[in-house]
């Protein structure tokens, strides 16, 4: 997907608004690289000492160090360029990441329970449960290949970020739930018994 600089302008103005919404929420939110076309025709992504083929990434090395910085800086950082929309995970967010089949059935099966849980999707197929920090996978979780915890010492691009092929977006947006994001372990029986189901078969179509 080529970004054209007015493209990239409109974003820029989103994704300042977002990123100083979810930095007065508490969550901590960090500039990342964003995607340009060099000179060969290849996406690259820029805004971290050149271009750089891997991405997003957080723009600032330190960015450990300011997990917790103030709206009002957060603002600043997006006054020029178009950074992709980063928050670090392990403080207040954590995030389960799996495919779009699973993903689709545990929402599902989250809705049939009347339980609002925050979920973002990427271009690649990738959804993403936003959770509250402070667990870990259950056993049968951390072994099944498609389901990821991302927790402390990482991070996870948010609505709008653009991508190479596509902008990740809300399947369910964050205001569903307030300020109160749901405990890990509410998704992770979604999706064991979403697992479960599609293991039997004719637990599925009762």
């Amino acid at each position: 997907m080529e970004w054209s600089d007015s493209w990239r302008g409109a974003f820029r103005i989103e994704l300042r608004a977002e990123a100083v919404s979810l930095a007065w929420r508490g969550w901590p939110v960090l500039p990342g690289t964003y995607p340009t076309v060099s000179a060969t025709g290849e996406t690259k992504w820029a805004g971290r000492d050149g271009l750089e083929a891997a991405g997003p990434v957080p723009v600032h090395r330190d960015w450990q160090e300011r997990i917790g910085t103030r709206p009002e800086q957060v603002a600043t950082w997006w006054a020029g360029r178009s950074y992709s929309l980063l928050v670090a995970t392990g403080h207040v967010v954590d995030a389960i990441e799996v495919g779009t089949d699973l993903g689709r059935r545990a929402a599902g099966a989250l809705r049939n329970m009347g339980i609002p849980v925050p979920i973002a999707a990427t271009p690649a197929g990738r959804w993403m449960f936003l959770v509250a920090s402070g667990s870990t996978l259950n056993t049968e979780l951390r072994q099944h290949e498609d389901v990821r915890h991302l927790a402390q010492g990482e991070y996870i691009p948010l609505p709008p970020t653009p991508m190479s092929h596509g902008v990740v977006h809300w399947r369910v947006k964050p205001q569903i739930c307030g300020r109160d994001l749901p405990d890990a372990h509410i998704v992770q029986d979604a999706l064991v018994e979403v697992l479960h189901m599609a293991e039997t078969p004719e637990l599925a179509s009762v």
